[in-house]
């Protein structure tokens, strides 16, 4: 017996779904700080004084200062390094992008990520997005649970959260962790 073609395509479906590897995920964070929106870029804009506000950094290095191009390395107090390249960093409208170099996934369990980092406006004080697009871990078809989308996710997301909630202390006085 002959298949048909809805069988084939069927099957050729269910090959490509199995085959399919990761999807990218994303993140999407903001707070809102009593403070100028200069007086929060002036904190948050050199690109490697990241440890400056963030309470789960140790300690940053870069190189290259605040042009694209400059690198940073970021040593978490939890252990690993994220090794980020600077893509574009724009100081009139407060806002940067950066990407990991090398994946670390004893710091971060993804594979390779991008993120956007703004400072608006917003009533008396200043809002900051924190905008982030990451591939798991382990970008196989059967990813252990540690390297899974959903690691990614909450690793990530507590990574953003406990940022913005450090730079909203460093900035508005207040003494973090």
């Amino acid at each position: 017996m002959r298949p048909t073609l809805p069988t084939l395509l069927l099957a050729l479906a269910a090959t490509a779904a199995l085959a399919h590897g990761p999807t990218p995920q994303k993140i999407d964070q903001s707070i809102t700080i009593a403070a100028s929106p200069e007086a929060v870029w002036d904190m948050l804009g050199p690109f490697d004084r990241i440890a400056d506000w963030h309470p789960d950094v140790a300690r940053s290095e870069g190189s290259g200062g605040n042009q694209e191009g400059a690198t940073r390395r970021v040593t978490l107090r939890a252990g690993g390094t994220l090794a980020e390249g600077l893509d574009e960093w724009k100081p009139e409208a407060r806002t940067y992008s950066y990407r990991m170099s090398d994946p670390d996934l004893t710091a971060l369990p993804v594979s390779s990520y991008s993120a956007t980092i703004t400072v608006t406006p917003e009533g008396g004080g200043a809002k900051v997005a924190w905008i982030g697009r990451f591939y798991r871990g382990d970008t196989g078809n059967e990813p252990a649970e540690a390297l899974s989308d959903e690691a990614g996710k909450a690793a990530m997301n507590r990574y953003f959260a406990d940022g913005l909630r450090g730079l909203k202390a460093k900035v508005e006085g207040v003494a973090t962790r």
